[in-house]
């Protein structure tokens, strides 16, 4: 918390929240909680990621604050979850995994830009 409050001055709610779970449960484990890796928290908290911010946020509202979106196929969902699915692949060989494939590229309103975290 002392890190990141020194980088970032007053902090977003979320970088607060991340900054916390950092200290409770350890860098490794929350970033593989968000799907990130120990560096990207590290420069997030530094306030030296130059990547997608606002898809870090959004996993970290999703994953670690509690954000739910509805999702045309699953229902409620974790914002973080949402993300993870919408970087899944196609797959043929599942009919529910092709029906997810599709509604995450197709006017849902959750979808981020391709490319996007």
């Amino acid at each position: 918390m002392d890190k990141a409050t020194a980088a970032w001055g007053e902090l977003p709610d979320w970088v607060a929240e991340l900054a916390q779970a950092t200290d409770q449960f350890g860098q490794k484990k929350v970033a593989e909680l968000l799907g990130y890796s120990s560096t990207l928290v590290s420069q997030v908290l530094n306030a030296k990621y130059g990547g997608d911010m606002l898809g870090v946020e959004q996993r970290v509202r999703g994953a670690l604050m509690g954000l739910m979106v509805e999702c045309p196929v699953l229902g409620d969902i974790d914002r973080n979850r949402c993300l993870q699915e919408q970087q899944e692949p196609f797959r043929a060989t599942s009919a529910f995994r092709a029906q997810i494939y599709h509604a995450c590229r197709n006017g849902c309103p959750n979808a981020r830009p391709k490319g996007g975290n």
